[in-house]
């Protein structure tokens, strides 16, 4: 049974095209997982500082698996600055990780 994984992250104001940019540079990093269904990383349009990284998995032991791999920890550390530059600042001043299961909708 698909599970649904939401990251909501809320950024300040003017983080946003940045948070977007840096999820466009790892595209495709998640794509090959064994369970990894699809993605999307919704903006908001109505004022919100929230964004959502929605992703849907085959089942949990898919989803842990990926949370637990090198490639979630390279992709999620951030980049190591070049000598004299500063670190690269976080995107987001929170984040919480909601789970789902889908109980209905329609059909595909």
């Amino acid at each position: 049974m698909t599970i649904i994984k939401i990251n909501a992250i809320t950024v300040p104001g003017d983080n946003g095209d940045e948070l977007a940019l840096r999820f466009a540079a790892r595209a495709g990093a998640v794509d090959n997982r064994p369970g990894f269904e699809g993605f999307e990383l919704l903006k908001p349009t109505d004022g919100r500082s929230t964004w959502l990284v929605v992703t849907r998995w085959a089942d949990e032991e898919s989803f842990q698996a990926w949370l637990t791999s090198p490639s979630f920890a390279q992709g999620h550390r951030g980049d190591a600055p070049t000598e004299g530059e500063a670190p690269a600042r976080p995107m987001g001043i929170s984040s919480e990780l909601w789970s789902y299961e889908i109980a209905g909708g329609s059909p595909a």
